[in-house]
């Protein structure tokens, strides 16, 4: 197993890094500690924030969970009126090329966190990061049914490979 750079290197389970030259069993767990607390400093260093103010913040933020998973996962960044962040929650695992995502879901988990915005977010596991139809679709119909219960969507992101792509930026988001 070659981890090839420190991103390769986290995304290896600790099982893995057992097999990279030199290390034992425990000194192999020491390093998958070593960047689970990596990973958590930068979530902590965002959820401490007062506000979370755009694409490029929230993608900083979701580059660590999401760039290299095996599968699709969908997010949600929850927020407050002034966009503090109150939660992040992954509430859809999916397969290699899909998540199923059910809106009731979605609802239920922004009105337990009293969010008054959200950004949502999911990964591409092929790196690509344009939007599906589907992609299209979702983030539409997530829209209309938080709007019912007065929760904006501030943005979608989708990560992936060495990037993201922003609905907000790309105008995607209208109304």
């Amino acid at each position: 197993v070659q981890a090839g750079s420190l991103r390769g290197l986290a995304s290896l389970e600790a099982s893995e890094l057992v097999h990279l030259g030199g290390l034992g069993p425990a000194r192999a767990a020491q390093v998958a500690a070593a960047l689970e607390l990596a990973r958590r400093f930068t979530e902590e260093e965002v959820l401490h924030k007062e506000t979370l103010a755009g694409s490029e913040e929230a993608y900083r933020f979701l580059k660590p969970r999401l760039r290299d998973l095996p599968h699709e996962v969908f997010a949600v960044i929850f927020l407050s009126q002034k966009h503090g962040v109150l939660a992040y929650r992954e509430l859809f695992k999916g397969s290699i090329s899909s998540s199923t995502v059910h809106p009731r879901e979605v609802v239920k988990a922004a009105l337990r966190e009293n969010a008054a915005a959200v950004i949502l977010a999911h990964n591409h596991p092929s790196g690509h990061v344009a939007p599906s139809p589907d992609d299209l679709r979702l983030t539409e119909q997530l829209k209309t049914v938080l709007s019912q219960i007065d929760v904006r969507v501030l943005d979608h992101l989708i990560v992936g490979g060495n990037g993201y792509f922003s609905f907000s930026r790309e105008g995607l988001l209208h109304g």
